[in-house]
């Protein structure tokens, strides 16, 4: 069994405000520590299930995060951006896929960090479905039939990835209070508890989370003026002062598109 371990970073233990997670903020070193040791923690799980091969990708801001130096072998690490399928390059060549560190979508009630992409975004559907990061990458994962098959993060991202990809592995390694507060669980527990749910993970039978095409993709940007911008993609159309719709048929270019349009609306 392949794995690829996709890393985010606002879900991993004791993170509860944006300056853990920005590299120009002195609390970053420590938490970017934390966020090795949660991969390590997949990893030696993965392992212990008898994987074949795991990749992990470095999905928080430039991918430059995790410190390969400290990273468990035979893991390979994808770092930095752009690559063309960002949080989960690789997982082209793998047969399941574990989110590690994750956060629930823009606007979720009581969920640590949460957003899509930017905090320019304010909601996202596919085909008229809503989705964070979460969703959307799982999308992509399930447009090559790899299934979701792990998440960890607070109770909110792990929730919101339970009802988007049926019963899988999930592990809360911090109950969320509001946005910025959280009850955090140790460590080491934390750690114990992914690398046990990775082990049974690498066989758990899941099914890929499949977007049917043609897909529509419909982004709501906090203000008229992102979304003016965002209207230099082409086939964008406006559907109110801060929605915008853009039509696909095939996952990789509607996850592209929004990129695009967070890029170009920011």
């Amino acid at each position: 069994m392949r794995v690829l371990i996709a890393v985010d970073m606002e879900g991993v233990s004791g993170v509860v405000h944006w300056d853990q997670v920005d590299p120009k903020h002195t609390e970053y070193a420590r938490f970017r520590e934390i966020m090795t040791d949660e991969a390590n923690a997949a990893i030696d799980g993965a392992m212990d299930g008898g994987a074949a091969s795991i990749v992990v990708t470095d999905g928080h801001d430039n991918g430059r995060n995790i410190l390969i130096e400290k990273l468990h072998p035979p893991a390979r690490l994808i770092g930095g951006a752009p690559a063309p399928l960002s949080m989960v390059e690789g997982v082209q060549e793998v047969d399941v896929v574990f989110f590690i560190g994750y956060h629930a979508r823009a606007g979720t009630p009581g969920a640590v960090l949460c957003h899509t992409w930017s905090d320019e975004v304010r909601r996202v559907t596919l085909n008229g479905r809503e989705v964070g990061e979460i969703g959307l990458n799982g999308a992509v994962c399930g447009s090559v039939g790899v299934p979701i098959v792990l998440v960890s993060g607070d109770q909110a991202a792990t929730s919101e990835a339970c009802e988007l990809f049926g019963e899988i592995e999930t592990v809360v390694v911090k109950r969320a209070i509001s946005r910025m507060a959280a009850e955090c669980f140790p460590i080491e527990e934390n750690h114990r508890a992914i690398r046990m749910a990775a082990a049974r993970a690498v066989h758990r039978h899941a099914k890929p989370f499949v977007t049917e095409p043609p897909i529509t993709l419909r982004v709501e940007l906090l203000r008229p003026d992102h979304v003016d911008r965002a209207l230099c993609l082409p086939g964008i159309q406006r559907i109110s002062g801060t929605e915008i719709e853009w039509i696909g048929n095939d996952m990789p270019s509607i996850y592209n598109a929004f990129q695009a349009i967070v890029a170009l609306g920011a």
